[in-house]
């Protein structure tokens, strides 16, 4: 289940996707999941269905391995859908003892899950896409403007980078833990969700002294090399804008307004 966590990794490939400057991908991503939130209708969901498939295609990344990311939230996705299947109020098209399945809850409940799944995935393709250093410049070009209100900006794109980077070395660590607790006699499997939840307890311990051990060695090397944020730093690759990112913001505009156009007509 851990290995199956895709958030945070780097898939290297060479396509279109992955020489787009990371600010056009982060607006991309970031308008993404506005439009899942613009749509209500099912024309709507397959208008992004397909605009993500096609992106998928062109990042040359293989669909199995974002899939294999869903495996990790199936749990809260299920609890989602169970939710507005049967607490949503309306039409009801099928009763059992207490329980009422209505209309309006299952049109909720299905969308809800193709939302979340497209949520999920388009998530990912920046990441696997766009490498930690890249994707730190590109949020520190972005948030630039926050200057202005003496907001740190460099700082903060370096810690929201240092903690996606980080995600997929925890649960390697929490993987090894595992394993050791394994081998020694520990069951992870049996029982029921609660007693399954009592045994990841002692996983925290060595987990945390593990974090806490990374997070000094990381801020001992970038002392030792004479890290300095903020102002007057230069960077060795610039971000500059090429024909190909003008293409993908004028996609993305086109997009946007055909999903803004099938929630207007439909």
């Amino acid at each position: 289940m851990l290995r199956d966590i895709t958030l945070g990794q780097y898939y290297q490939a060479d396509s279109v996707i992955h020489k787009l400057d990371p600010r056009a991908k982060l607006v991309a991503t970031i308008t993404f999941i506005i439009s899942l939130f613009i749509v209500d209708n099912v024309w709507g969901y397959c208008i992004a269905a397909v605009f993500l498939a096609i992106i998928i295609k062109l990042s040359k990344v293989p669909f199995r391995f974002m899939v294999k990311g869903m495996k990790a939230i199936v749990f809260i996705l299920l609890i989602t859908v169970l939710f507005n299947l049967f607490l949503t109020p309306g039409e009801a098209l099928f009763t059992l003892w207490k329980i009422t399945i209505t209309k309006e809850g299952l049109r909720i409940a299905v969308l809800m899950a193709v939302r979340l799944t497209l949520l999920i995935i388009g998530s990912s393709v920046m990441t696997l896409t766009t490498t930690p250093n890249n994707l730190t410049d590109g949020m520190e070009k972005l948030m630039r403007p926050l200057r202005i209100f003496k907001v740190p900006v460099h700082e903060v794109a370096m810690m929201m980078s240092i903690a996606l980077r980080f995600i997929p070395v925890l649960l390697e660590e929490t993987d090894k833990i595992m394993k050791a607790q394994i081998a020694r006699g520990a069951d992870f499997e049996s029982g029921n969700l609660i007693k399954k939840a009592k045994s990841m307890v002692p996983l925290l311990v060595p987990l945390f002294i593990s974090a806490f051990r990374r997070a000094n060695d990381l801020a001992m090397a970038m002392e030792a090399r004479c890290y300095r944020g903020g102002e007057n730093r230069t960077k060795m690759k610039p971000l500059k804008y090429k024909r190909c990112d003008g293409v993908a913001y004028l996609t993305l505009v086109c997009y946007l307004a055909a999903c803004i156009g099938v929630r207007v007509l439909l």
